[in-house]
C-alpha cells in the first residue's frame, strides 16, 4: 500500500490563518500528528474517523521526543493511510519540518510540504509591527532563541546581527532574553534599540511587552511573561504605538461560552471572535430529523391543499426542505403557497432556497405575529406548520385564533449532547469563563443538566448569562440562572451586539 506525509504549517495560533491547501490536507487525512502550538480548532475539519495524535512540546515537557516523532509518521504512512504532519506556524522555520522530510526521503516515503504563516511575521503584524519599513530597516533576521546561553561558542553570528540586520526575531526567546539583550549591546546594537516580546501572537491570549534592549529583561519578569512568545527587535517596533489594532478589539481576553448546537454555532462564534473573544464549544444539544417522518411527508404530498406555509425557525426550513428533496420534489411544489418567516435569519435561510417570505415578523413573540398577520385574511385558510417537537403553543394558537386551520408537523426536535464535560467543568471550576450565552431554552435545560445540582451555583458564580431573546432568559431565570444581557433582536446578531453593549457598559 502506498501513501503520503503531508507537512503543513498550521499558522500562529488563529485557525482563520490556515492556507487552503492546508484545510484541505487536514480533512483529506486518515492521519493527524500534531504539535503544541497547532490550533485545537483545526481539528475540526478533520474526518470524524481520522485518527488524531497529539505529540506536542510544551516547556520542555516533550509527549515524544522528535526521533519517535519521526518513527510515528513513517509507521502511519507505511501503513498506507495519508498523514497530515501539523506543525505550528511553518514546518520549515524553526520546525524541524526539515529533519522529518530527511527521514521521509531516506525511508523512500511520498511527502509534500504545505507552507504556514509563521509567527514571526503574524504575530508581529496582529501586535501592529511590521517587520520592514522603507524608512526604518531594510533587511531582516530569524533566529533562534533557544539557544544555551553556557555553549562554549555561539553558532549566531552576534557582531553580523548587531551591526548589519534591522530587524530581528527570535524565536522562543523568552527565557534567554537577558543573555539576547546583553550580546547585542555587547556587539554594538544602541541599548535604546526598541524590543517588543509578543506572547500567544494572534490569538484572544496574545499579550505584548515593549522596552528597550536595556530595560526589556526587567519589563517581562515584571510582567510575568512565559512562553510561547517571539521577540522583536528593531526601531520598526516603535511603529506598534501607531498601528496596533488586534489588542484594540473590545473582546480580547474574554472566554465565552457557545452551547449552540455544533452545526449551528459557527455564526456566533465567529461574530464573538472577530471582536477578540476566545470562544468554547460545548454544544449541549444537537439537532436531528423528526423520528417520525410520516406527517411531514404526508403534508409535503398533500401541499395543494394549503395556502399558507409558515417557517418557526432556520432549522425548520433546512428539515422541511430535507424532506422535500427525499420526497423527489423541489420548491416549485411551493409554487402556489404563501409564506412567511418568523425572524430575519429565517427568512434569510428561506431565500436560499428560492423563496422570498411574504411576511416576516421580527420577534417570536405573540405580539409581533399577530401585528404581522393583522393585515392578511388568515380566516378559514390552511397553513402548514413544520417545526421543532414539543414547541411552544403560542403561534398556532394565535393563528386559530384568526380563524385559520393550522397543521403542525414535527420536522425536527433537539437531543442532549454532553460531550467534553470534563474539559467544561474544569474551566468552571477554575473560574476562567467569562460569559455563557443560550440559544434556546433547550440549551439552558441541557446545560443545567450538565452540572451537579449541589456544585451549579457555585459554578456559574460569577459569569455573565447571555440569552437570545426573552423566552430563553425566561427559561433560564426558572432555571436558577441570574441573566445579565438578554438581545432586544432576537438574533445571533443581535446577541453580540448586547455582549458587546454590556462589556463596554461595564469595562473594568
Amino acid at each position: 500500500m502506498s501513501a503520503k506525509v503531508y507537512l503543513v504549517g498550521a499558522g500562529p495560533g488563529d485557525p482563520e490563518l490556515i492556507t487552503v491547501k492546508g484545510r484541505r490536507c487536514i480533512e483529506d487525512a486518515d492521519v493527524i500528528i500534531y504539535d503544541y502550538l497547532s490550533s485545537p480548532a483545526l481539528l475540526k475539519h478533520a474526518s470524524d474517523i481520522a485518527e488524531k495524535i497529539y505529540v506536542g512540546k510544551k516547556g520542555g515537557n516533550h509527549t515524544l521526543s522528535q526521533d519517535e516523532i519521526n518513527a510515528l509518521i513513517v509507521q502511519k504512512a507505511r501503513s498506507g493511510r495519508t498523514v497530515c504532519r501539523l506543525k505550528g506556524g511553518d514546518p520549515f522555520i524553526f520546525g524541524r519540518g526539515g529533519e522529518e522530510a530527511e527521514v521521509l526521503v531516506k525511508k523512500a516515503i511520498a511527502f509534500e510540504v504545505v507552507p504556514g504563516v509563521t509567527s514571526a511575521v503574524a504575530a508581529a503584524a496582529y501586535a501592529g509591527i511590521p517587520l520592514t519599513h522603507r524608512k526604518l530597516t531594510a533587511s531582516l533576521a530569524f533566529v533562534t532563541g533557544h539557544e544555551n546561553p553556557d555553549k562554549e561558542q555561539s553558532g549566531i553570528d552576534w557582531e553580523s546581527l548587531a551591526r548589519g540586520i534591522g530587524t530581528l526575531v527570535f524565536f522562543m526567546g523568552v527565557k534567554n532574553i537577558a543573555d539576547i539583550a546583553r550580546k547585542l549591546i555587547a556587539h554594538g546594537k544602541p541599548t535604546d534599540t526598541p524590543v517588543a516580546l509578543i506572547r500567544w501572537g494572534t490569538t484572544p491570549a496574545q499579550e505584548t511587552v515593549t522596552g528597550t534592549l536595556d530595560n526589556i529583561a526587567e519589563r517581562v519578569q515584571k510582567a510575568g511573561l512565559k512562553s510561547p512568545a517571539i521577540t522583536v527587535v528593531g526601531e520598526v517596533v516603535q511603529l506598534r504605538q501607531t498601528l496596533k489594532w488586534f489588542e484594540k478589539r473590545p473582546l480580547l481576553g474574554k472566554r465565552i461560552v457557545v452551547t449552540r448546537a455544533r452545526k449551528q454555532a459557527s455564526d456566533l462564534v465567529r461574530q464573538l471572535a472577530d471582536q477578540g473573544a476566545e470562544c468554547l464549544e460545548f454544544p449541549t444539544i444537537k439537532v436531528v430529523p423528526a423520528d417520525d417522518q410520516r406527517p411531514i411527508d404526508k403534508a409535503i404530498e398533500n401541499l395543494s391543499d394549503y395556502d399558507w406555509i409558515v417557517f418557526t425557525s432556520v432549522n425548520g426550513v433546512d428539515f422541511f426542505f430535507q424532506r422535500l428533496f427525499a420526497l423527489d420534489r423541489d420548491v416549485r411544489a411551493l409554487h402556489h403557497l404563501h409564506t412567511a418567516a418568523i425572524g430575519p435569519a429565517t427568512a434569510e435561510k428561506l431565500r436560499g432556497y428560492g423563496l422570498k417570505s411574504d411576511i416576516v415578523p421580527e420577534t417570536y413573540l405573540a405580539e409581533a405575529v399577530v401585528e404581522a398577520f393583522g393585515k392578511v385574511d388568515v380566516s378559514g385558510k390552511k397553513i402548514l406548520l413544520p417545526r421543532a417537537a414539543k414547541a411552544r403553543p403560542v403561534l398556532p394558537v394565535q393563528l386559530r385564533n384568526m380563524g385559520a386551520k393550522v397543521n403542525e408537523v414535527t420536522a425536527y426536535h433537539t437531543e442532549k449532547v454532553a460531550d467534553n464535560v470534563e474539559q467544561l467543568i474544569e474551566q468552571l471550576e477554575a473560574k476562567t469563563i467569562d460569559l455563557i450565552t443560550f440559544t434556546s431554552s433547550s440549551t439552558v435545560n441541557n446545560f443545567k443538566a450538565l452540572l451537579s445540582p449541589d456544585d451549579f451555583q457555585r459554578l456559574i458564580d460569577g459569569i455573565v448569562i447571555a440569552s437570545i431573546g426573552p423566552i430563553t432568559t425566561e427559561t433560564a431565570i426558572k432555571t436558577g440562572f441570574n441573566v445579565h444581557i438578554t438581545a432586544q433582536s432576537h438574533t445571533i446578531a443581535g446577541l453580540c451586539t448586547a455582549i458587546l453593549r454590556f462589556f463596554a457598559k461595564n469595562k473594568s
